[in-house]
């Protein structure tokens, strides 16, 4: 997520206020020991500090929950330590969800994040070839810091002008058959009547990963599997 969009999360979930402090080089080389008093000093009013129980901190990682323990009773600071939480006897990390999104597994990365991984963006004008093969597409612009699997994926899609999401399949990829692009674009073709137009922000939420991006022979088969992956969608969604 970008900060914007990962504090207006943490909003959602009911935090008051969100401190950013950007991990550089000088604040990376504060020594574990010293790390409290300069939060007291920043936040006099700090009265608990809640932290995960492999949290690591300090210079070269030097600080754990023991040394935090330590130095919070000389500040009066209450520490909280939470337990990680494990989902199929592994652990929900970063790292595990950042690899399903890689590997396109999809419903396994909304499983540990909790809610459904999502794209936001603006719909702007494409080359309407979607629209000449019976298939219109809204082009959403969205730049991720992570890129998931390039392939075709079963979506459902939020916008200003629909009171209820609406599904649809989405093409993130290359578009081999038509342009070898250098950089990845998000296609969505919406499986009911389509309200949105160019330049309305859309929120397009992954659900299912349907196949792999593929190069075809001719326009005609890129058609005919276009026309799998919609029957493959709407399977999707009856189930």
């Amino acid at each position: 997520m970008t900060p914007a969009l990962k504090n207006r999360q943490l909003f959602k979930l009911g935090v008051n206020a969100v401190i950013m402090q950007p991990f550089d080089a000088e604040f990376a080389g504060i020594a574990a020991n010293e790390l409290l008093p300069r939060l007291k000093h920043a936040l006099p009013g700090l009265v608990t500090i809640y932290v995960g129980e492999n949290w690591r901190f300090g210079k070269g990682r030097t600080g754990d929950i023991n040394v935090l323990l330590a130095e919070a009773k000389k500040h009066g600071i209450n520490v909280v330590s939470a337990q990680r939480i494990n989902q199929n006897g592994e652990p929900i990390s970063s790292t595990r969800i950042r690899g399903y999104l890689e590997e396109g597994r999809i419903e396994e990365a909304n499983a540990l994040l909790g809610y459904t991984y999502f794209a936001e963006g603006v719909v702007t004008p494409g080359k309407q070839l979607g629209g000449t093969i019976g298939f219109p597409t809204l082009n959403i612009v969205w730049e991720p810091d992570l890129r998931p699997r390039m392939g075709v994926y079963a979506v459902q899609v939020c916008g200003p002008k629909s009171t209820v999401p609406i599904p649809g399949v989405a093409n993130y990829g290359l578009r081999p058959t038509v342009e070898e692009s250098t950089e990845p674009r998000l296609e969505v073709n919406l499986l009911g009547a389509c309200p949105f137009d160019r330049g309305d922000k859309l929120t397009v939420e992954w659900l299912a990963f349907l196949r792999p991006e593929m190069k075809f022979s001719s326009l005609e088969a890129l058609k005919e599997q276009i026309g799998k992956d919609r029957e493959n969608a709407a399977e999707f969604f009856l189930r």
